[in-house]
């Protein structure tokens, strides 16, 4: 058994499908089925059920891709690793981070991160599904809310945060400084859709209260929200550091008392290499944003 039999059962796993994997893997089919044929007489089981023109995984073959991936993500690391002693400065660093941290959190740190490291190729995906980006791998670190632990990751709190009610300066509650999170069943609002971390982080809350949302509007964007507040179609629900960032004479925010509050941390996967620039990343996220909100 080598890694380039695996690499070819993994690519049959991905596609289900002998010919798909072998235009995928730029051979022939019957080639491909060989190698497959080699690996399941040296395992001494069958690692696929034909099934007509189907295949699916046997156990066996549900056992040796589990460790198929676990084998290529050691060998990644590896490379990742004699390439930072080779060539410290290069190199590539994936981030996720949930949209609306983006602009009033890490963009200044984008900047200064790359004055000092400027041949690195920093790339920042944005997300709602910032675990999943990195559970799968597509990142090397995210930045968002905490997810519940895992062993699986490695979380780093940043800061904590509360959620205003956000209202424009000629709604009726813009003189009230604070509002129980009760009255909220009474107000007019625009909020994200369900689902996503910042809406089902305040459903959350208002349910323990007997209580959710109707918002009048959903929009996927902090931004689109704001603009329909300013306007007086409704309030919105957003943590209070985002709102300070947009330093919008035009809003007002009131303190939610039993309101909701969010963690914001950086996560990672903890098999993962992290590189001395992803190191250094983490760092000056934690200078930078512990210092504001502190846990």
């Amino acid at each position: 058994m080598d890694l380039r039999q695996l690499e070819y059962f993994v690519a049959v796993c991905e596609e289900l499908h002998f010919t798909k994997a072998a235009e995928k893997l730029g051979m022939s089919q019957p080639t491909l089925s060989q190698q497959i044929r080699s690996l399941e007489n040296e395992v001494g089981t069958p690692l696929f059920d034909r099934i007509g023109k189907r295949i699916v995984l046997t156990e066996a073959g549900r056992l040796l891709l589990d460790y198929s991936i676990q084998m290529f993500r050691i060998r990644k690391n590896a490379v990742d690793a004699i390439d930072e002693l080779c060539n410290h400065q290069r190199g590539t660093l994936v981030i996720g981070a949930i949209p609306s941290d983006l602009d009033y959190r890490i963009t200044q740190l984008l900047i200064d991160f790359h004055k000092e490291f400027p041949h690195i190729r920093l790339t920042v995906l944005t997300s709602v599904e910032v675990l999943k980006q990195v559970l799968e791998m597509e990142v090397d670190i995210g930045i968002g809310i905490l997810p519940l632990p895992d062993e699986r990751i490695v979380s780093i709190p940043l800061s904590s945060e509360e959620y205003v009610l956000v209202v424009p300066g000629n709604h009726e509650l813009a003189d009230r400084s604070s509002i129980d999170i009760e009255e909220l069943r009474h107000i007019s609002t625009v909020m994200y859709p369900k689902g996503t971390l910042g809406r089902e982080l305040v459903d959350d809350c208002c349910r323990k209260f007997g209580f959710s949302l109707d918002p009048i509007i959903e929009t996927t964007t902090p931004f689109s929200l704001i603009h329909l507040v300013k306007v007086n179609i409704g309030a919105t629900i957003q943590p209070l550091p985002l709102i300070l960032s947009m330093n919008d004479p035009e809003l007002r925010t009131i303190k939610i008392k039993r309101g909701p509050t969010r963690t914001i941390g950086i996560i990672y996967r903890a098999d993962r290499f992290l590189s001395h620039a992803a190191q250094t990343f983490i760092k000056k996220l934690q200078d930078n944003l512990q210092g504001i909100n502190p846990i």
